[in-house]
């Protein structure tokens, strides 16, 4: 049984099936996750067609994983269920602001890491998109989600077809403030980072892209100032089309 102290991204999966018995076992356990006012503000979108792989495949930047999966869930933050629960209740529902976002957003990731540490447990691999609240107009479209609906993870499934090195990360003590938020000095930077910085892969990923140092990896190539700005216009849009602004 796998554990979170060996938890690992997998992109690559076997052609063995991933049944809906096992899924729906996982989802039911899964949802014993904390929630706001014990109202599950989530569902999710499971995706098994060819067909439908291929027209999301887009809005992930066209990962081979999305296609090559056996399942895609998209988790959403939904706040539309329980807003029909309340009308059909004679309840008027008060959920089309950002707080209710903000909430239906906390339960969804909640419930969607619950679920990862359970397919661990299970043998099944698993690949956490974040290109999700990249271009949520574009799955909202696909996957027909209603107002009050947001597309929030997305998770591409199957049993592992390969077992990648063990990702670096930063000591506890990096990101542990006691008592109070203690600010990071150049020293705290060199102490925290430098053995990330040292390893061997990232020296290499410095150079086969012409940077001197890891950080501007991130800041010039993959998550940079124009790209941040121009996504966070269309998560505040899908936002809007949503209801949630």
């Amino acid at each position: 049984m796998k554990t979170i102290d060996t938890r690992r991204t997998i992109r690559k999966y076997s052609s063995k099936d991933v049944s809906d018995q096992l899924l729906n076992s996982l989802f039911s356990k899964a949802s014993r996750t904390q929630t706001m006012g014990n109202l599950q503000l989530y569902s999710i979108v499971v995706t098994r067609s060819a067909e439908q792989k291929a027209l999301l495949a887009p809005a992930h930047f066209n990962q081979p994983m999305v296609t090559e999966a056996p399942v895609v869930l998209t988790v959403c933050a939904d706040f539309n269920r329980t807003s029909q629960w309340a009308r059909c209740r004679k309840a008027v529902p008060g959920y089309a602001n950002f707080l209710s976002f903000i909430n239906a957003a906390t339960d969804a990731l909640l419930f969607t890491q619950t679920l990862c540490n359970l397919m661990d447990e299970k043998g099944l691999g698993y690949c956490y998109l974040g290109t999700t609240v990249y271009m949520p107009r574009e799955i909202i479209d696909i996957l027909k989600l209603p107002r009050l609906v947001m597309p929030i993870a997305t998770l591409t499934v199957g049993w592992p077809a390969e077992e990648p090195p063990l990702s670096d990360r930063l000591t506890v003590e990096s990101f542990v403030h006691h008592e109070e938020y203690h600010d990071y000095s150049p020293a705290d930077i060199d102490k925290y980072y430098t053995a990330k910085e040292q390893l061997a892969e990232n020296i290499n990923f410095c150079k086969i892209n012409n940077k001197e140092t890891l950080a501007q990896i991130f800041t010039d190539i993959r998550y940079t100032k124009k790209d941040n700005e121009s996504m966070s216009a269309g998560l505040l849009e899908a936002l809007r089309q949503q209801g949630f602004l």
